[in-house]
């Protein structure tokens, strides 16, 4: 008999953790250990227990959710999920969190206590189980040896010269782990790269603006959430907004416009990887270079495909540092990577792929 995922669950609320229990008791493959009330009690059931995965809190007294997710980081790591509200407060400690190593979080729908977090019940289930199976020990041992200390910092920008229309693109597909990965790439691409950047991380609409915003503060090149309309220019880095998808319309000039759609509106993920992967290569080419970063499922693993067959390059996140080894992991299968690369070597690649480009 398999041994059943054991979780803690850390919620300042008694009907929230009454509620995660019930929710998370269903499925026979998962049992709640504990529940804490606050994050210092977290730290101690973590120790206690050694459970599979934590939900966390991010607002509780005596200890936050983010300083015990540190400590448990530190001290003890393991996947942990965040459970935060969808506002523009609850994005910035998320953002955050998913920074320091939270392995995903989970959207609370109406705020701090939802009483409708029912509705979410077969993705916190999933999430879960998936987040079992993420071996956060190994991984992290991995990237200390083989990967530079890189932290969140202002990086020198250069503005001379380089907007002007781009006549080729980097296109970026990101999911689970994201916003951790992407600070370990983005940051170092030159600010005179000759190339767009437009990046889709699987984010809701109040979380992408945040997010832009910590990458324009991060990285070389300047950095925003994509607006309908926009000009895509070489060395400029664009982020997809949450709830749409983003594509690209040809310029008469040349270049691409950024645009905006809601179809496919079956799509599980919107912004989609695959969309907006599929619309750079109707709109640049074999001018593109594709690439595929953790996170669950497989979006943008046919639209890798589809980039090699129009001629441009493609990378895949490999499995060492990929937080989920699912998007990547299914390019790969399908033959939609030229380079496997960690993610620390990924930012150098694109640099010599643009170069090839010229």
């Amino acid at each position: 008999m398999t041994r059943p995922i054991n979780v803690v669950i850390a919620d300042d609320s008694a009907f929230m953790r009454k509620k995660i229990r019930e929710i998370l008791s269903v499925d026979p493959d998962i049992r709640v250990v504990a529940a804490a009330r606050d994050g210092q009690e977290a730290v101690a059931l973590v120790k206690e227990h050694e459970p599979d995965v934590v939900t966390m809190d991010i607002n509780m007294p005596v200890m936050d959710g983010i300083t015990a997710l540190q400590i448990i980081m530190a001290e003890s790591p393991r996947p942990v999920l965040m459970l935060s509200s969808l506002t523009q407060e609850g994005a910035l400690a998320t953002l955050e969190c998913l920074e320091l190593g939270a392995w995903d979080y989970i959207g609370k729908p109406s705020g701090t206590i939802s009483i409708d977090l029912d509705r979410q019940a077969a993705e916190i289930i999933a999430m879960v189980k998936a987040a079992s199976r993420c071996r956060v020990k190994r991984e992290l041992k991995r990237k200390a040896v083989s990967a530079p200390v890189k932290r969140f910092s202002a990086a020198p920008r250069t503005t001379a010269a380089w907007d002007r229309t781009a006549r080729r693109v980097v296109a970026i597909g990101v999911s689970t782990g994201g916003p951790k990965t992407l600070l370990e790439i983005l940051p170092y691409l030159p600010a005179d790269l000759d190339a767009a950047v437009v990046v889709v991380q699987h984010m809701p609409e109040t979380f992408t603006g945040q997010f832009a915003t910590r990458l324009n503060g991060a990285c070389r090149i300047p950095f925003k959430e994509a607006e309908a309309g926009d000009n895509l220019e070489s060395g400029h880095g664009y982020l997809a907004r949450g709830g749409k998808h983003l594509t690209f319309g040809k310029r008469v000039a040349g270049g691409a416009t950024a645009r905006y759609s809601t179809h496919p509106s079956d799509s599980l993920h919107i912004p989609s990887v695959d969309v907006m992967m599929d619309s750079a290569i109707q709109a640049f080419g074999p001018d593109v270079i594709g690439v595929l970063l953790t996170g669950m499922g497989d979006d943008g693993a046919d639209a890798m495909v589809h980039v090699r067959r129009a001629g441009g390059q493609t990378i895949a996140e490999a499995e060492s540092t990929s937080i989920v080894f699912g998007m990547p992991a299914q390019a790969i299968q399908r033959g939609g990577a030229d380079f496997v690369l960690p993610c620390h070597e990924i930012a150098d690649k694109i640099v010599s792929l643009v170069a090839c480009l010229v």
